[in-house]
Parts: structure tokens; sequence; C-alpha cells
């Protein structure tokens, strides 16, 4: 009987220990199980410049908690990883452009992960726009045209609105955390609780979340392997390289559209995905700019 205990006691000790170091693969994983190494914890954080105040305890804990989820959330880490690749070179110029902080792309990763994502609540593309917020931010959206699903457009709308959070707010950590609790609300939270930092707010439990979200996966993605993950080269998406057509009528077939500049309909979907229909009616003559992957489609 005490042999069985003691078996029992042993398996459920690697157990844990497998559960505490899932995500990590390889020489690393073998590492972590013989020396009982903790997961990697950095010394000092800060997001756009503005430093994380790891020395209050539940700051230090949240950073902690959202580090362990994502290390270990491996599929999801890595395909994020690998769409960065392709992305994040568009999504950074826009940002420069505009002089929000470059730290801004890790907020579009936990937003959408990359993708054009569509929320239950109806907000739609990488940077989860709703559809009056992007009107109100210059974007068309309607049954035909849907320019949240447009990531250069989208990025600029992004940064209209970052700025104008900053403006407010005083700080990109605080502008960060508004694209997820909105300026309104979270207004009225520095009102009642008579304090203006993120990391001093009592807020709802995704907005407490939020900027440590972003901050993981900036952790993360910048040094994959002390977390465990082995990121060649070769496993990145690549970068597809495209022209632009500019039409300012109506194409009555897509289609028929795509097979004239030498590709088929589904690759032109992926390539402007904010061209949500057949056909894209154009009375008023307004000026779109259609891409075309020259290679690689």
């Amino acid at each position: 009987m005490k042999t069985n205990k003691a078996l029992l006691s042993t398996f459920v000790i690697i157990l844990i220990s497998g559960i505490l170091v899932y995500g990590i693969s390889g020489d690393n994983k073998e590492k972590l199980l013989r020396e009982g190494t903790p997961m990697y914890f950095p010394t000092a954080v800060d997001f756009a410049g503005e430093t994380t105040p790891l020395q209050i305890s539940d700051v230090k804990e949240r950073l902690d908690r959202e580090l362990l989820i994502n290390a270990n959330l491996d599929a999801t880490t890595v395909l994020i990883i690998r769409r960065a690749n392709r992305v994040f070179p568009i999504i950074e110029p826009i940002l420069q452009k505009y002089g929000v902080p470059d730290d801004f792309k890790y907020l579009a990763v936990i937003e959408s992960a990359l993708v054009n994502a569509s929320s239950p609540s109806g907000a739609k593309g990488v940077w989860q726009f709703m559809p009056d917020t992007a009107r109100e931010r210059g974007m068309e959206v309607n049954e035909l045209v849907d320019e949240r699903y447009h990531l250069e457009k989208s990025t600029e709308a992004a940064c209209k609105y970052l700025l104008a959070a900053k403006e407010k707010f005083g700080s990109w950590t605080m502008a960060a955390a508004s694209y997820n609790g909105g300026m309104s609300g979270l207004g009225k939270k520095i009102d009642e609780q008579k304090v203006s930092n993120y990391y001093d707010l009592g807020l709802t439990e995704e907005t407490s979340r939020y900027v440590f979200r972003i901050l993981a996966l900036k952790e993360i993605m910048k040094q994959p392997e002390l977390y465990g993950f082995s990121i060649y080269p070769t496993d990145l998406y690549p970068t597809i390289p495209t022209k632009s057509v500019e039409v300012d009528s109506t194409i009555t077939d897509l289609t028929g559209f795509a097979i004239s500049q030498g590709i088929n309909y589904k690759v032109l979907k992926i390539h402007n995905p904010w061209l949500r229909d057949k056909k894209l009616l154009n009375p008023s003559k307004k000026k779109y700019e259609i891409k075309i992957p020259l290679s690689g489609y």
C-alpha cells in the first residue's frame, strides 16, 4: 500500500511538472523538467517607453499570468509569430507615419491574432472595429465594401483613435486600455477612483487584463526562444509581392475581373478581403486600389 502511494505521488509530481512546462519544446522542455527552472520572467518591461511597475505585487502577478497562458498556447502563439512576418511590415510604417509607438502592433495581435477576425458583437478585421466606429474613422462599411478588412486603412483608423486617446489620457498605456474599455468608460473609472494610472485603476476583468496581454505577446514574440518556442526563418510566412490596380467604375463580375488579371476569384479575395460580394458597384466612380499578387499566391 505504501509503495502504491509513493508511485501515485511520483506520478502526480511528474504530471504537474508536465503541465507547468506545456508548450516548451525540445531541449528547453527537458531542461525545465530536469532543473525545475520556472518560466522565464523579464526583469523589466515597458509599453511604448512607459515603465510597467513590476514592483507592485498584483502587477507582477497579472503579467506572470498572461505570460504563462500565452507561452502555453502552443499552436496559437506559433501561428501568430509566423503571421507577424507578413503583417508587421504593413502595420509598422503606418504606425511610424502617424507617430504611434511601434508597440501598438501587439495590440493588433491580441485583438485578432493578425487575421480578419469577426467577433460575436460585430467587430471585424485585424483591428476589430465596430461598424459605426469604423465609419466615424473614415472607413466605408456596407454590403459590398467593408474597409475594416482593409489592413492599411484599418491601421490608419486605429492610429487616429489612439492619437485621440493619448491626447485625452496623456499616456500610451491608457490609450491602449481605452481601445478595449472605451474612452468614456475609462474616463468614468478615473472620475470614480480619483487615479489616472492604468496600473492603479480597478477595471473590468477584460480591460484589467488587456494591457498585460499586449505586454506578454510583446515579450514572447520578441524573444520566443526564452519561452520555449523554436522558430526558424523558414517557418515564417513570407510577404507576397503585389501590384495595385486602380478602378473607378463598376465591376459586375469579380470572377471575370480576376481572370483578366491572371489570377482566380479565390486569390483576388485573399488579397482584397474588403471586397465583400461577387461584384463592386461604383456609381459615384470612387477610386479603389485592388491588389493583384505578382507571384506566390
